[in-house]
């Protein structure tokens, strides 16, 4: 790869650095700079409004009825919402996930909304993602897109070199239930919040136009918004060459209804609800 490997989808050229590749290999964490034009910011904002004033049945509120805020979020929307559909598969995307994991194909897993109004105090708590999904493997990827300017007080934090393991206990966010693993069959999350000071963590103040890029076992956690901040954040998850269908017993979040019929366990997800963003051009 050249010092700096450039992107262009949809006339747009997005620079990914050797260093920033670097950096996600091993911190399981970057953060990049104007990765998307302005327009494409109004797109993906429509879509986000779109979706707040039609949520899907998949939509909850993961806030308590005493927080003065609210925090919304929905999942799995790109196939009826077209300002999404258009965002994710006309931007970069794909290939910037493509430099980040040096895999040959990379798949959309799945999208989803957050969105923090002003004044909420409920925390996202520290927690990996991957335990709460239907997958195995090492190579994916979630872009976290603010729509709003983001704080450093309000925006993700991470913990370097948390994305090599191990798996930890997934918890619900409001009332730390383990319904997804039993307990005991994983192991649980260190008290990062009271011991900061311990831990490597990352973390970023945020434009629109910038964009955090993250290893799905990357530890992270976000606090509440300011009663004059609203945050508005688009997440897109992404899956590379090692990543296979692992169905669970019980609701993954987010659920695929009928997916294990139809797709074997520990296959590649070849499937239409997992559609190609990106393959890495063939060497002549």
């Amino acid at each position: 790869m050249n010092e700096m490997t450039r992107f262009a989808d949809a006339g747009f050229t997005c620079p990914i650095s050797d260093e920033a590749v670097q950096t996600y290999q091993t911190q399981g964490a970057v953060c990049i700079r104007n990765a998307f034009t302005p327009q494409q910011i109004s797109q993906l904002t429509a879509g986000i409004e779109a979706n707040l004033a039609n949520p899907s049945p998949r939509a909850k509120v993961a806030s308590s009825a005493s927080d003065p805020g609210w925090f919304f979020e929905d999942f799995c929307n790109w196939q009826e919402n077209r300002d999404y559909r258009d965002f994710i598969f006309s931007s970069a995307l794909g290939s910037i996930a493509g430099a980040l994991l040096g895999s040959q194909q990379v798949r959309l897993h799945h999208d989803h909304l957050l969105v923090k109004e002003p004044n909420t105090r409920q925390r996202t708590p520290w927690h990996q993602d991957q335990p709460y999904y239907n997958i195995s493997g090492s190579d994916t990827v979630s872009f976290w897109i603010p729509v709003d300017p983001v704080p450093r007080a309000s925006t993700l934090e991470f913990i370097g070199g948390s994305h090599k393991g191990p798996w930890l206990m997934p918890r619900s966010f409001m009332d730390s239930q383990a319904k997804w693993f039993a307990e005991g069959t994983l192991g649980e999350l260190p008290d990062i919040e009271n011991h900061r000071e311990d831990f490597p963590i990352l973390g970023w103040e945020l434009a629109p136009g910038d964009m955090v890029c993250f290893n799905m076992l990357t530890l992270h956690a976000s606090s509440g918004v300011g009663g004059n901040n609203r945050r508005r954040a688009f997440s897109v998850r992404v899956i590379g060459d090692d990543v296979r269908h692992a169905p669970r017993p019980w609701a993954t979040s987010p659920e695929f209804p009928g997916l294990r019929e139809v797709l074997a366990a520990d296959v590649p997800m070849e499937h239409e609800l997992f559609p190609p963003l990106w393959q890495r051009p063939l060497q002549r």
